[in-house]
């Protein structure tokens, strides 16, 4: 996957529900810009304005309105990827998710 992401300029995922998506995580660990639905999970990776765009689900004249804006606005488009690689490695790096878990794992020993 890396190699396929390093190769796009953004990420686009219009789902109409989702769980955390992974593609999204990998995309942000990229440093890519990312256009997402409005939906949580998507939500969870995508902050609207700062590392992509939100989008109202269902709604393709939106998200062609995303990919337009990004494409045409080469600098916010990079400072969108630059901080998308920023949340990727401060909420989903693997440090966080060990640590997260194992205070999971201790809260439930605790009791």
């Amino acid at each position: 996957m890396p190699e396929v992401l390093s190769r796009a300029y953004l990420v686009c995922l219009p789902s109409y529900r989702e769980g955390l998506p992974k593609v999204l995580i990998e995309a942000a660990a990229c440093g890519r810009p990312l256009i997402a639905a409005d939906v949580p999970g998507c939500r969870e990776v995508v902050r609207h304005e700062a590392n992509g765009l939100l989008v109202r689900v269902r709604d393709s004249d939106a998200l062609a309105a995303a990919f337009s804006d990004l494409l045409q606005d080469r600098v916010r488009a990079e400072n969108m990827g630059r901080y998308s690689r920023h949340i990727a490695e401060a909420e989903f790096g693997v440090g966080k998710v060990i640590d997260d878990t194992m205070r999971v794992y201790e809260k439930l020993l605790s009791k």
